[in-house]
């Protein structure tokens, strides 16, 4: 029998303050390298179970922690009858894919599904695009339900 965890204040967040690169050495080296070949796969749920823990209640919230991580800064830039389309631009996001490491976006592509499942009540999956002419993401959540 599971008990339900409580929610984590996005306001938690504020209190947290470290230099990216280590995070970034955590997320592109040791983790790919712990996970192995199902790296992708895992860490897009990770982004989910992460979504799960946050007291997620609107869009404003998701664009908050997602400056807050570090992710760079995400908006809404169309809305379809069964799915939403999200930029993703920073300078974080232009440092990342200029860098040397093998930077990848399933994380925030999971932690955005489920972030929107639950602000919602649909289902949701989202798959990523890397646009490195401008250095943009382009996230689509699309309604599987």
């Amino acid at each position: 029998m599971s008990k339900k965890q409580q929610k984590i204040p996005i306001s938690l967040l504020d209190d947290l303050h470290t230099s990216g690169a280590g995070y970034d050495i955590l997320r592109y080296i040791s983790l790919p390298e712990l996970l192995g070949t199902e790296s992708k796969t895992l860490l897009y749920f990770i982004g989910r179970n992460l979504a799960r823990k946050l007291d997620i209640t609107s869009l404003e919230d998701i664009y908050d922690i997602y400056e807050k991580l570090g992710w760079g800064k995400i908006e809404l830039v169309k809305e379809k009858k069964r799915e939403l389309i999200f930029h993703l631009m920073d300078d974080a996001i232009v440092y990342r894919l200029k860098s040397p490491l093998n930077s990848e976006f399933r994380l925030e592509a999971g932690f955005l599904a489920e972030a929107i499942q639950i602000i919602k009540g649909n289902e949701c999956e989202c798959i990523e695009k890397v646009n490195h002419k401008i250095y943009q993401i382009e996230f689509t959540v699309v309604y599987t339900k």
